[in-house]
C-alpha cells in the first residue's frame, strides 16, 4: 500500500506546481464568476459597497477639477459655483470628508464581504476534501490540497476584498477622466490619448517577459519548498544518517535558482517601471508644453492646464494600475479553477445525510472470488480469489510475507476501496447497500501505528465516539490498561500528546488507541499489527487489553507475532494476493512444507538468535 501511494504521489508531483497565473479566456474568467456564487449570500452589502465605491472615485475625479478653480478663482476667473476662494476651499473640504467616509465604508464593507464569501469557500472545499475517496488522496500530496484552502483562497480574497471593486474604479477614472480631458481642450486631450498606444504596447510586451519568468520563480520556490516538506517529514532518517548539511545545501541550491528567475524578472520589471516613467511623464511634459502655448495664446486659463496635467496624472496612474490588477485576476482565474477541481469532484460520503441513517450489524462477513486491483495501478492485482468466512463473534488472523494482500483486505472492508470482481458481504447484505458512514460505524481498528492528533489525551479518546461523558472516557482508559500511566500525569486526561503523540511511549500510544476503539463499541474490530513493534511489558499490557476488546466481537487480526494468534477461530494465511493455507495453529503447524509452517519456524530462529 505505501509503496503504492508513493508511486502515486511521484507521478503527480508535477501537479502541484501549477502556474499561479493564467490568460484569461471567456471560459476562464466564466469559471472565476461561479466564484462569486459565494458572494450571493451577502450581496445586498457587496451592493451597497458598490455605491460607495462609485461616490469615493466621484469625489476622487473632483480633485483636479477643483485644484484647477483655486488658480482661475485667485486670477479673477469666477463662475456661479466658484466666486471666491473661500467658497472653492469649503467645497473642496466637503468632497474631501464625502470621500474619507465613502473610501471607509467601501472598504470596510468589501473586506466584510470578502471575509465571510472566503470563510465559505474554505468550509466548502474543507468538507469537499474531507468527503472524498481514499483513491483521491493518493493522487494527491498533501502540500498541494493545503495550498488550495490556503495561497489559492487567499488569492481570491484579495480580488474580491480590493481587485475587483480597484479595477472596476481605475477604469471609471480612464472614462471619467478622459472626459474631462475633452471637456478643457479636445487639442491637448488628441495628443494625451496618442501616447496611450505605446504605454499598452510596452505592457504587453514587458507583460509578458515577466509573466514567463514570474512562473518559473513560483516553479522553483514549489521545489525548494518540496525539499523543506519532505526533510521535516523525515527527520528523524535525516538526523540518523547525519545528512543536516546536505538538506541545507540541497534548499540552498534550490533558492538559488528561484533567485536567480525572480532576478529576471525583476530587471524586467525594472525596465518596464523606468519605461512607464519616461513615458508617463514625457507625456505630461508635452502636454503642459503644448497647453502653456494655449493659454499664451489665451485658449485656454492656467487653471484648467493644471486640472487638465492633474487628470493626465490620474488616468496614467490608472493605466499602470489596470496593468497590476489585470495581473492579480490572472491568479485569481488559476486559483479558481483549482479551487473548482476540488468542488467538482464526485465525493465518497454526504456529510449531511451521513448522520442521518444507522444500521444494525451482527458482524457476520464474507469474502467470495474476490479479485482487486488499486486504480492506480490497474495493472498489478493485488488479491486474486479470495474466499473466507467469518461469523459474527469469531476471532480470525490474517498472516503471511509483506506484501501478500493483508491491509488490502481490510481496507476493501472499509470500503475504502470496491472490489473489481466477487462479492464482499456483512450480514448477507452486499457491502455497497450501505451507507458507507453508517458502515464504519460499526467498525473499529487499533493500528499498528497510531495517529494521534495533537490535542489532550482525552480529545484522542473521544475520537471513538465524541458523545461520550468524561465518566465513559475514563471507564475505556481503564479497560485499555491505559488508566494506570495517564493518572501518573500532572494534567491527566488534559495531558497534552504533541503532533502525532510524540510525546507519548509506543505502548502509550497503543493503549490510547485500544480506548478509543473500547469507546466506539463497535461490532467488527481489527487489529493491524498492534503490539509488533512493543516491547515484552508494552506487549503484555497491550495484549490483556486487546483480549478484554475483542471479546464477543467480530474481529480480524493482521500479525507478525503468530504468538499472539494461537487462540484465533481460523488461522488464513496469504501469499501473492492468494489465500494457500487455512485453519487453527496445530493443523497448520501439520503442514511439514507449508507457508505458515515456515513463518513459525523463521521467528522461532530469530527469538533464539537473541
Amino acid at each position: 500500500m505505501t509503496a503504492q501511494t508513493e508511486n502515486s504521489n511521484n507521478t503527480t508531483s508535477e501537479n502541484q506546481q501549477k502556474p499561479a497565473k493564467k490568460r484569461i479566456t471567456r471560459k476562464r474568467f466564466s469559471k472565476l464568476l461561479r466564484i462569486f456564487r459565494f458572494i450571493l449570500p451577502y450581496k445586498y452589502m457587496y451592493l451597497i459597497g458598490t455605491i460607495f465605491l462609485v461616490g469615493s472615485t466621484g469625489t476622487a475625479l473632483l480633485t483636479p477639477l477643483l485644484l484647477g478653480q483655486f488658480l482661475d478663482v485667485s486670477t479673477g476667473k469666477t463662475s456661479e459655483f466658484f466666486s471666491s476662494i473661500d467658497t472653492v476651499a469649503l467645497i473642496f473640504v466637503v468632497v474631501l470628508v464625502l470621500q474619507a467616509i465613502f473610501s471607509f465604508f467601501r472598504v470596510l464593507l468589501f473586506v466584510r464581504v470578502s471575509e465571510n464569501a472566503m470563510k465559505d469557500v474554505r468550509i466548502a472545499a474543507y468538507t469537499k476534501i474531507i468527503s472524498l475517496s481514499v483513491t483521491f488522496f493518493e493522487k494527491k500530496r498533501v502540500g498541494e490540497l493545503t495550498s488550495r484552502l490556503t495561497s489559492d483562497v487567499t488569492q481570491l480574497q484579495e480580488v474580491m476584498s480590493f481587485t475587483i471593486a480597484e479595477f472596476f474604479r481605475q477604469i471609471g477614472t480612464l472614462v471619467i477622466g478622459v472626459g474631462f480631458l475633452f471637456y478643457f481642450s479636445t487639442r491637448l486631450a488628441v495628443l494625451m490619448i496618442l501616447t496611450f498606444p505605446i504605454l499598452v504596447f510596452a505592457a504587453i510586451f514587458f507583460g509578458r517577459f515577466i509573466r514567463k519568468l514570474s512562473k518559473k520563480a513560483q516553479d522553483e520556490l514549489a521545489t525548494a519548498n518540496t525539499v523543506v516538506e519532505e526533510t521535516f517529514q523525515s527527520i528523524r532518517a535525516v538526523k540518523a544518517f547525519t545528512n543536516e548539511l546536505f538538506e541545507v545545501k540541497r534548499y540552498d541550491k534550490a533558492l538559488q535558482e528561484v533567485v536567480k528567475n525572480a532576478l529576471r524578472a525583476g530587471s524586467y520589471r525594472a525596465a518596464f517601471n523606468a519605461f512607464v516613467i519616461l513615458a508617463l511623464f514625457g507625456g505630461i511634459i508635452l502636454v503642459v508644453w503644448y497647453g502653456a502655448h494655449l493659454v499664451k495664446q489665451e485658449l485656454m486659463s492656467v487653471g484648467d492646464l493644471t486640472s487638465f496635467a492633474f487628470y493626465t496624472v490620474f488616468i496614467g496612474s490608472a493605466l499602470g494600475g489596470l496593468t497590476n490588477l489585470y495581473g492579480q485576476i490572472q491568479k485569481a482565474v488559476g486559483s479558481s479553477e483549482r479551487i473548482l477541481e476540488i468542488l467538482e469532484e464526485e465525493t465518497e460520503i454526504d456529510l449531511e445525510q451521513s448522520n442521518a441513517e444507522d444500521v444494525q450489524i451482527k458482524g457476520d462477513i464474507e469474502y467470495s472470488n474476490v479479485h482487486f486491483s488499486y486504480p492506480t495501478r490497474n495493472d498489478v492485482q493485488v488479491l486474486q480469489d479470495i474466499n473466507f468466512k467469518v461469523k459474527a463473534g469469531q476471532k480470525v488472523a490474517l498472516v503471511g510475507y509483506s506484501g501478500g494482500g493483508k491491509s488490502t483486505i481490510i481496507q476493501l472492508l472499509f470500503r475504502y476501496y470496491d472490489v473489481d470482481q466477487g462479492s464482499l458481504t456483512i450480514d448477507g447484505k452486499p457491502i455497497d447497500s450501505y451507507n458507507i458512514s453508517a458502515l464504519r460505524k460499526h467498525i473499529g481498528i487499533v493500528p499498528q501505528e497510531v495517529i494521534l492528533f495533537g490535542g489532550t489525551i482525552k480529545e484522542n479518546i473521544l475520537y471513538g465516539s465524541p458523545e461520550a461523558t468524561d465518566e465513559q472516557v475514563r471507564k475505556a482508559a481503564e479497560q485499555a490498561n491505559a488508566w494506570s500511566f495517564i493518572e501518573g500525569f500532572p494534567d491527566k486526561l488534559d495531558t497534552i500528546v504533541g503532533e502525532r503523540g510524540v510525546k507519548l511511549s509506543g505502548g502509550q500510544r497503543q493503549r490510547i488507541a485500544i480506548a478509543r476503539a473500547i469507546l466506539k463499541n463497535p461490532e467488527i474490530l481489527i487489529l493491524d499489527e498492534a503490539t509488533s513493534s512493543l516491547d515484552a511489558d508494552s506487549e503484555k499490557l497491550v495484549q490483556e487489553a486487546l483480549n478484554d476488546l475483542m471479546r464477543d466481537r467480530t474481529t480480524i487480526i493482521i500479525a507478525h507475532r503468530l504468538s499472539t494468534i494461537r487462540s484465533v477461530d481460523t488461522i488464513y494465511v496469504l501469499s501473492e494476493g492468494r489465500i494457500v493455507e487455512a485453519g487453527s495453529h496445530e493443523e497448520l503447524l501439520t503442514y511439514e512444507n507449508g507457508v505458515y509452517n515456515n513463518l513459525v519456524k523463521l521467528q522461532f530462529e530469530a527469538s533464539n538468535s537473541l
